[in-house]
């Protein structure tokens, strides 16, 4: 006698799983890079610390 509504047992796929969590992560690492990259792009001189900037002192 043959059943037919033998049913699959549902699984995760791994290797699915794994690429999409790197997908995911890699997506998020590149906003907060853009996110980064904008902040940077709109004032630059915010990211220099001021402890470099020095006087250029020209010998006459």
């Amino acid at each position: 006698m043959e059943v037919e509504g033998t049913a699959e047992p549902d699984y995760v796929d791994v290797d699915q799983g794994l690429t999409l969590a790197c997908i995911a992560f890699l997506c998020l690492l590149l906003m907060a890079m853009i996110i980064r990259c904008a902040k940077v792009i709109m004032d630059p001189y915010s990211a220099i610390p001021t402890s470099t900037w020095e006087e250029q002192h020209l010998d006459d």
